[in-house]
């Protein structure tokens, strides 16, 4: 991605936007055409206020041609963006690190109806560090640990732990066990293991009908099992320990158990998929086994994941560092 000719503003980072080759008319035109949800004053304002730009900072004017510029950049915004009514905690802050507490609801980065209302942009704007980035990411509805570099200068070192695998991520759920309860949970402690097909534009995963490995005798059930190809790359490419914490008993003859998650791979939505794979979907979760029907959030219902532990050397020190969430999960017996 090259540098955006705009600066961070509000704790929002202008939008590239690619102008397809060929494009007649204006910009502006275009700008009709691609939004038309927007007003013609509102995208006209925008234009004249200076607030639209080409790759090299050009401003585009309203009557600039659409063949003048391959990609333009602009501020995205959300009208009448509704405030997620939980605090994002800041645990420890350095020059090189910042680590932060998320609550359940809250996006990590911008996008679709939330701007404001991510950990990025609050952070920016609370912090006043608007070069400050996430090394990696959680689902909206996950709640725990997040850790942002403000230093561009050392943030290659950090984002290298994470895509060498370097950090230790420990999670808690709380999971429904069916009845009977006691087969169920002799099951645990357990280690998963299957292959993970995620594609682009789809919400949910699928499965590779790959065998499961784990210490239980009882065959767990698969969440949207694909036939088994005879590529030679195939096999599992995520892997998760799980390990029973406590549980109680339920009037339904099953259990709510509190389960400690170790990925040691970083797949999409690998733990609820693992978790649900198992039988054992996540409490609350509106993606897995099932997905359901978008509705409102319901904060009484957050899904009981929790990222609460991370740990890993630090690459400039050479030290141990180890963080915990202050989270908990309102569910977990």
């Amino acid at each position: 991605m090259p540098t955006p000719p705009l600066p961070v503003r509000n704790g929002v980072g202008p939008t590239r936007l690619r102008i397809p080759a060929n494009t007649p008319g204006t910009i502006l035109d275009h700008l009709r055409t691609r939004f038309p949800h927007l007003s013609d004053d509102a995208l006209t304002q925008r234009v004249t206020s200076g607030e639209i730009v080409g790759n090299n900072g050009t401003l585009i004017t309203a009557a600039t041609p659409a063949t003048d510029h391959e990609f333009i950049w602009y501020y995205r915004s959300v009208p009448n963006e509704t405030r997620i009514p939980f605090d994002l905690t800041v645990l420890a802050a350095d020059e090189h690190l910042v680590v932060a507490d998320k609550p359940h609801f809250l996006p990590t980065t911008p996008g679709g109806q939330f701007l404001q209302e991510t950990a990025l942009v609050r952070l920016r704007n609370q912090l006043n560090i608007p070069d400050l980035v996430p090394l990696h990411r959680l689902d909206r509805a996950t709640a725990g640990l997040l850790l942002f570099s403000p230093n561009p200068k050392t943030r290659g070192a950090y984002q290298q732990l994470f895509e060498h695998r370097q950090v230790t991520r420990q999670y808690r759920a709380v999971v429904h066990i069916p009845s009977p309860a006691g087969l169920y949970l002799e099951r645990f402690p357990l280690t998963f293991r299957n292959r993970i097909i995620k594609t682009k534009g789809v919400i949910t995963a699928q499965v590779e009908s790959y065998a499961t490995a784990h210490s239980g005798r009882i065959q767990a059930p698969r969440v949207g099992k694909r036939r088994r190809s005879h590529d030679p790359t195939t096999g599992p490419n995520a892997i998760t320990d799980i390990k029973l914490l406590a549980h109680q008993l339920t009037d339904d003859g099953g259990a709510l158990a509190h389960l400690a998650l170790a990925p040691k791979t970083g797949r999409t939505h690998q733990l609820r998929i693992h978790l649900a794979a198992l039988g054992h979907g996540i409490l609350h979760d509106r993606f897995y086994p099932d997905l359901l029907d978008h509705a409102p959030d319901d904060y009484a219902t957050p899904l009981q994941l929790l990222a609460n532990g991370l740990a890993f050397t630090d690459p400039l020190t050479g030290q141990h560092r180890e963080f915990r969430s202050q989270r908990t999960l309102a569910f977990a017996p």
